[in-house]
């Protein structure tokens, strides 16, 4: 991409995607990738957000801490995946920025965002559950995906 007005010089920025949708029959397939498999898990957690609430609204004005745990890989994302959704489901609080940290026998992800507040943010779809069907971790390319029940 290349940025050319007065305020910013010519640049040329490579954008790394975070997520992608996946054509599937009723719910939501989700592909997330990153550097590790931490940066995966947050970006697969941004998509859950995402996809739920417009994030350019989101302000990442509080701090959250989210605790998983999952003896395998996928029992790990979808434990947080789940933690995730219960917050949003239960609390109101809708993630923009997520930092994700392996630790033994689960995770540590430390989240920026803000309470949902429908008169200012945009809401997309819901996400009812996270589904185990073909959820995988793919530690090789790295990426995760996941299927959400909409």
């Amino acid at each position: 991409m290349v940025y050319s007005n007065a305020k910013y010089p010519a640049v040329i920025s490579k954008i790394v995607r975070r997520y992608e949708l996946i054509d599937h029959t009723a719910d939501l397939m989700v592909k997330a990738y990153g550097k590790t498999l931490e940066e995966c898990f947050a970006n697969a957690g941004y998509a859950l957000f995402d996809q739920t609430v417009d994030l350019y609204g989101i302000v990442p004005n509080d701090t959250f801490e989210i605790k998983a745990s999952g003896s395998e890989p996928e029992e790990l994302l979808y434990s947080f995946l789940s933690e995730l959704l219960f917050i949003e489901d239960c609390d109101g609080i809708i993630l923009c920025e997520l930092e994700v940290v392996f630790v033994d026998g689960g995770l540590i992800c430390k989240g920026k965002g803000e309470v949902l507040d429908r008169s200012r943010h945009r809401i997309r779809s819901e996400i009812k559950a996270v589904t185990f069907h073909m959820m995988s971790v793919n530690a090789d390319e790295p990426s995760v995906t996941v299927i959400f029940d909409v």
